[in-house]
């Protein structure tokens, strides 16, 4: 299966208002796709577009709440009625309670998987149609909460593990039906994004996510990868990538790790009132910006660029490998 290169793409953005979204959007718009944004903040996506149009890069932007699917639908509708095609999809858009479970309402945890998953399924819903005339990618970014426990945070976990679940189906899906569509999960560990900022919490503090964080710069270099080299699952970090293998291998000892640090990580020193004004149900203006206020706690990803190129990546490996039969064998003639 082959992609378009960047530069020949039309990309639609959703979740592009801030954070990861907003930064991906930047990327592809500098490196010559013609982009569409959406997301619920309608001066978040002026200023984007704004952004994007000072740098030479063509974009245009649509309003939208992902747990209508109706509005979901207008992203590719637009996206058809000015470009006239689709190529790349790429779904961000989340959000999310921090609370212990049996302080979450049913109209919270539903809440948040109407966004987080339901909200995932109506993009696949209304880009596959357009994707499947010409092929393309399909960018589902999930969370490294989609493979391993996350405590105070049950309906974004359960969001994530479904887009996983969900995701995988359709691969195999469109595979049988011999579709030339990619299907990727990104799953990054904790970034550093506005959304700590706009989240609800019940937990009479700021919340925070479990350092070292990524830059939301590391995320979009995997998104905009993915959206060249058809790529299965795709897990952003160094630490996000050891969890993830350790949890697949020995699950009690993430268990043990999150039991220690994953309920004080979470919570920082600052006050933050139940009451105070959250995103979960409409848009919250004044973080329409890439990075969040963990700046000092971000870290670039090695394994991340060795992905990024296979060619090295490989060369590393053999090297180490040879390196190691080398030692093994002159130990044995010792």
């Amino acid at each position: 299966m082959r992609l378009k290169p960047i530069n020949q793409q039309v990309v639609a953005i959703v979740g592009a208002s801030s954070g990861i979204g907003r930064e991906t959007a930047l990327r592809f718009a500098k490196k010559g796709a013609k982009v569409v944004v959406a997301a619920r903040s309608e001066f978040g996506l002026a200023t984007l577009v704004n952004q994007i149009k000072e740098l030479g890069g063509d974009a245009i932007a649509v309003t939208a709440d992902v747990s209508e699917f109706e509005q979901v639908k207008a992203i590719a509708d637009q996206a058809i009625a000015t470009y006239g095609r689709l190529d790349t999809w790429v779904h961000v858009s989340g959000t999310s309670v921090v609370a212990p479970f049996d302080q979450v309402t049913p109209e919270e945890f539903r809440r948040v998987i109407d966004v987080n998953l339901n909200g995932q399924a109506y993009g696949a819903m209304v880009a596959l149609p357009h994707l499947k005339q010409g092929g393309g990618a399909l960018i589902h970014v999930s969370s490294l909460a989609a493979r391993v426990p996350f405590p105070l945070q049950s309906p974004y976990a359960a969001s994530k593990h479904g887009i996983a679940g969900f995701l995988d189906s359709l691969r195999i899906e469109l595979q049988h039906q011999k579709q030339p569509i990619s299907v990727t999960n990104v799953m990054p560990a904790i970034t550093n994004t506005p959304i700590f900022n706009k989240i609800r919490t019940k937990m009479g503090v700021k919340p925070a996510g479990l350092p070292p964080y990524n830059k939301p710069s590391t995320v979009a270099d995997a998104i905009l990868y993915v959206a060249e080299h058809p790529t299965r699952d795709f897990v952003v970090g160094d630490i996000g990538r050891v969890l993830e293998m350790l949890q697949r291998i020995a699950p009690a000892i993430v268990d043990r790790l999150f039991l220690q640090v994953g309920f004080t990580a979470q919570l920082t020193g600052g006050p933050q009132s139940p009451d105070a004004p959250d995103n979960l149900y409409a848009p919250l203006s004044g973080y329409d910006v890439v990075e969040g206020d963990f700046g000092k706690l971000s870290v670039p990803s090695f394994t991340d660029w060795l992905d990024r190129n296979p060619p090295i990546k490989w060369s590393a490996i053999t090297v180490t490998a040879a390196s190691g039969l080398i030692a093994m064998l002159g130990g044995i003639s010792g």
